[in-house]
């Protein structure tokens, strides 16, 4: 478990430059970006360093693009992908045995909480690892922004997240989380993209406001 002041927040999805520079704006909120592809190719280790230079922040909220989990999440959410054809669990236990070692060997440790832009409507796409098992495991952990049109609208969504984030139970151990994840039946989220976005659409412009561990909310 962290112990740091700040509120470390992956951000999952295609959030452009935009967005990150108008969040970083906000006066208690640091973005820290993960090393260039061209330097550090290797998506997990640059994840778990864009997370170990955010552990050193002393900003109420640090906002990181970078999951180290995204490579098991995609994996994940192939074998739910029915228009690419049947595909065996085989995909995502490979990546899954290489997260769980670097994590046991302490090379990261999960953020305080992800924030999942999800579109507004229906796209077609096969269900989210981190809107289903992972958000059914700590419901208070996985937040959703629901994608806006314009950029100022995006951006208010994105601090209004960030100031609703409620405080909930610690991550489970990582090796009980995927095997959640293995054991997860996304029949129900796979019926449509929409289906867990739908149910907090008003995320975005109302939601429910709480304490993000006792930090300040972003402004």
């Amino acid at each position: 478990m962290r112990r740091e002041s700040s509120t470390v927040v992956a951000l999952v999805g295609a959030a452009d430059e935009p967005l990150l520079a108008g969040v970083a704006r906000s006066p208690n909120v640091t973005v820290v970006r993960p090393p260039d592809p061209d330097h550090e190719p290797d998506q997990l280790a640059a994840a778990a360093a864009a997370l170990a230079e955010a552990a050193r922040r002393s900003s109420p909220f640090v906002v990181v693009p970078a999951d180290p989990l995204a490579g098991i999440a995609a994996q994940w959410a192939a074998m739910w992908d029915l228009s690419a054809g049947p595909r065996g669990p085989a995909g995502f236990e490979e990546q899954a045995a290489g997260v769980l070692a670097a994590w046991r060997a302490r090379r990261f440790e999960l953020p305080d909480y992800y924030l999942v832009l999800a579109p507004a409507q229906p796209d077609g796409r096969p269900p989210d690892m981190h809107l289903g098992p992972l958000r059914a495991a700590r419901p208070r952990r996985v937040e959703v922004v629901v994608r806006a049109e314009g950029e100022q609208e995006q951006l208010a969504r994105m601090r209004h997240a960030l100031r609703a984030l409620q405080y909930g139970p610690w991550w489970p151990p990582l090796d009980e989380l995927i095997d959640t994840a293995r054991h997860f039946y996304a029949g129900r989220l796979a019926e449509g993209a929409a289906g867990a976005a739908g149910a907090v659409g008003a995320v975005g412009a109302v939601g429910a406001v709480g304490a993000a561990g006792g930090n300040a909310g972003a402004r």
